[in-house]
């Protein structure tokens, strides 16, 4: 798809768009809209009635639907676009995590890592009742663990509980204080069985050294002190008022029924009701598509019991709840390399753990087409990719309901699994902002797994051409919430190390469709949100800059000047020269 510079109108297209006997409430002109509609050119004006678009066109039709009362925006050629949207996103544990002690990837010294703590200590904010908690850590940090043991299980940290979560939020690090308290052993590791002995590191004598992956981290996290619910509502606001900034108007929150420091089960609401809060207080100003999360061998059984608490949160404004997430593997960075592979690690021999059971997952999937759920599905190996093809395509063959189930993740993806997407109708929902070169794409990836898996990674160019839908997203606060920062990364895939397969870069084009109607398309929303067209919900941003001409890195760099929900102003960067008025200008 290629738009048209400078914008050529079709007049006869759009004034049979155009209300025969309405006028506007709100009314932008003189700008470069991009509506995100297929094949459609930039357009000059837009109207908006009761929070919703009434006609998009050029200035001079869109005009005369101003009547007395109606409020008129000069764009002054600023570019106007849908609200994006994150199609995978943590966004209340992003906000908590704003709210947090965290070295945001960087590889600090043990020297700044204690200064940071004493600091987070103090404030508060590294403090999960008497436990020390530091987010952000790069997995290179894991390399390092006989340094982590002499300076924090001894010392001035002997005593304090104390826990480190990488970025990825599948790792981790935490001390003999904190292992003891929660009965992490030599015994628990000599009960692990096949690939589950990676979740706890460990000496010859399995004794554990401190490293987490997975489900032994998640095991230990799920055990920390809760919190509140007002600590969560904080997290929450948080968020919204940072996705706001961003220009962003939604999201899908994959495991909604899950919150941290809670043990997860069936019958877990996790964050449901703060959402459910925000929105009986008219604050939740953003479409959330909230995913309940299903055991990685979840049978039809289980979602029975999911569906007894899905019921409690349908009739919630902006909150909906289409289908259910699931996990196929974990991570593939060393040390963890718990992400499931085609061929085994090199250092190892072993192949990561899948966790999903390919004998029964298509009975899963079909069992949720039967409900009218999607599936969304955790998968950063090759191997992990292809079974949950596998599973859709059994439930595609068992009846297709054209529901679109969807991929995340993705680090690799062999060739041969291209062209499933278009074919089976599942979306890809990619973070592309990790596609980079950098230690967790190279250091930590390349040397252990084989030439096909390196040279695969994010293969976004490759998908689009072999027809499959990209859907953007970021995994806060697992990375960045900023959706600019990941279409920059889209767009050049440039890192410390390097360029990440310059083959694979994508036309600044295809990432704004990625944010705005395709990722509406994975959160079942596109009927709603994604795309200025007549009838959909004015959700709305501004544009400091002409993202269509400027370079990438001025791209990455964009500024959201105004964003609009429902077309109510929900984010004004600070410009105090402005002034209301009839006719008033950005």
């Amino acid at each position: 798809m290629r738009f048209l510079f400078p914008c050529v109108l079709s007049v006869c297209c759009m004034t049979s768009s155009l209300p025969a006997l309405s006028s506007a409430d709100l009314i932008f002109h003189s700008g470069k809209i991009y509506t995100a509609e297929d094949k459609q050119s930039l357009q000059e004006a837009i109207a908006i009635e009761n929070g919703k678009i009434l006609a998009v066109g050029d200035d001079k039709d869109i005009l005369r639907l101003k009547q007395p009362g109606t409020r008129v925006v000069d764009l002054q050629g600023k570019v106007m676009m849908p609200g994006l949207l994150d199609a995978h996103s943590h966004a209340i544990r992003g906000g908590l995590q704003l709210l947090s002690t965290d070295i945001d990837s960087q590889m600090v010294s043990i020297a700044t890592l204690e200064s940071v703590m004493r600091e987070g200590d103090k404030s508060g904010k590294a403090r999960r009742g008497d436990i020390l908690l530091v987010n952000g850590f790069p997995s290179s940090y894991w390399s390092h663990l006989d340094e982590l043991d002499k300076h924090f299980n001894q010392g001035e940290w002997k005593d304090r509980p104390i826990i480190f979560v990488a970025w990825d939020q599948h790792t981790g690090w935490a001390n003999n204080t904190l292992l003891k308290r929660y009965g992490v052993t030599a015994e628990q590791v000599k009960a692990l069985k096949g690939e589950a002995v990676n979740t706890i590191g460990h000496h010859q004598d399995g004794t554990p050294n401190g490293f987490l992956a997975d489900a032994g981290l998640y095991s230990l996290m799920e055990r920390l002190p809760p919190y509140s619910q007002q600590k969560l509502l904080k997290g929450a606001r948080e968020a919204l008022s940072e996705y706001h900034r961003l220009g962003v108007t939604g999201w899908m929150d994959p495991i909604a029924n899950d919150a941290p420091g809670v043990k997860f089960t069936n019958a877990s609401v996790g964050v449901l009701p703060i959402y459910q809060a925000l929105a009986e207080k008219g604050e939740l100003t953003a479409h959330v598509a909230a995913l309940m999360l299903a055991p990685s061998k979840a049978t039809p059984r289980d979602l029975d019991e999911l569906d007894k608490v899905r019921q409690r949160y349908l009739n919630v404004p902006n909150l909906t709840i289409p289908g259910i997430k699931v996990f196929a593997d974990g991570v593939a960075e060393y040390p963890a390399q718990t992400a499931a592979m085609l061929e085994p690690y090199r250092n190892t021999g072993k192949y990561g753990e899948l966790l999903l059971d390919p004998a029964t997952f298509g009975k899963l999937v079909t069992a949720a087409d039967k409900r009218g759920w999607l599936v969304h599905i955790h998968a950063i190996g090759d191997r992990a990719v292809r079974a949950s093809l596998d599973g859709i395509e059994e439930a595609r063959k068992a009846g297709d309901s054209q529901i679109p189930h969807s991929i995340t993740h993705m680090q690799t993806v062999n060739p041969q699994d291209f062209p499933r997407f278009k074919s089976l109708g599942v979306i890809a929902v990619m973070q592309l902002f990790w596609a980079a070169a950098d230690p967790n794409s190279v250091d930590l990836f390349k040397p252990y797994v084989s030439t096909t898996a390196f040279e695969n990674q994010y293969p976004v160019h490759s998908m689009i051409a072999d027809g499959a839908v990209i859907a953007g997203a970021s995994d806060w606060p697992v990375s960045t919430p900023s959706p600019w920062k990941a279409i920059y990364q889209g767009m050049t895939r440039k890192g410390p190390e390097g360029v990440l397969d310059p083959a694979e870069k994508l036309d600044r084009m295809d990432l704004f469709q990625a944010y705005t109607i395709n990722a509406a398309k994975a959160m079942r929303l596109d009927k709603q949100i994604g795309s200025l067209e007549k009838g959909k919900q004015a959700d709305l941003v501004i544009l400091d800059r002409d993202i269509f001409t400027v370079s990438p890195e001025a791209v990455r760099d964009t500024q959201v000047i105004k964003t609009y929900f429902a077309g109510q102003e929900v984010y004004t960067a600070p410009q105090p020269h402005n002034k209301e008025a009839k006719n008033e200008s950005l």
